[in-house]
């Protein structure tokens, strides 16, 4: 399902523990770390997607974590033009994604990654609630520092210990410098 602007309707899961560190996962065969994240079918509302996804990428159930709360507004990301599959139609130009943060109330033991079709991830850690902007694909950093930055407050009101301060990370366009 494509939008009429060229954006696949998504939703991305922010995992995290009673320390406030996240669920980073590594997408299967690759050295390469992002959150889960995954499409809403044409029959689903964004909170459905996001229960599926977590249970296809992670092996947890509703009752295995908490939801904290949502993003208010679709997060877009457009895919870098390598990346575009030119003879799809329609044409897909990248992402518009809900994000949802969720607390983990059951133990780490439950994530597994075989309950999809096709696992996405072959590895995970908990990494510091900022870690994932220096880690992500330069692409969408930007989507990142957004839906990190509107849910850090929903952490808070739940009284969780983030770290407030975010790490020095490249920008999106790789040209700012740390420091």
């Amino acid at each position: 399902m494509i939008d009429s602007k060229g954006y696949r309707p998504n939703v991305g899961i922010i995992l995290c523990n009673d320390e406030g560190r996240v669920f980073w996962a590594k997408r299967k065969g690759a050295n390469s770390w992002q959150f889960p994240q995954g499409g809403i079918d044409c029959d689903e509302d964004p909170e459905t997607a996001m229960y599926r996804e977590l249970w296809e990428e992670t092996g947890l159930r509703p009752e295995d974590v908490l939801l904290l709360g949502r993003t208010r507004y679709w997060l877009r990301y457009k895919l870098p033009e390598k990346y575009v599959r030119k003879n799809s139609v329609p044409l897909c130009i990248g992402q518009k994604q809900i994000w949802f943060i969720l607390r983990l109330i059951s133990d780490e033991a439950m994530v597994r990654f075989d309950c999809g079709h096709k696992p996405e991830f072959d590895s995970w850690k908990w990494v510091e609630y900022w870690y994932p902007l220096q880690d992500v694909v330069y692409f969408k950093r930007r989507v990142y520092r957004k839906a990190l930055e509107e849910l850090y407050e929903l952490l808070l009101a739940n009284g969780m210990q983030v770290e407030l301060q975010e790490p020095c990370a490249a920008e999106e366009d790789m040209r700012e410098t740390c420091g």
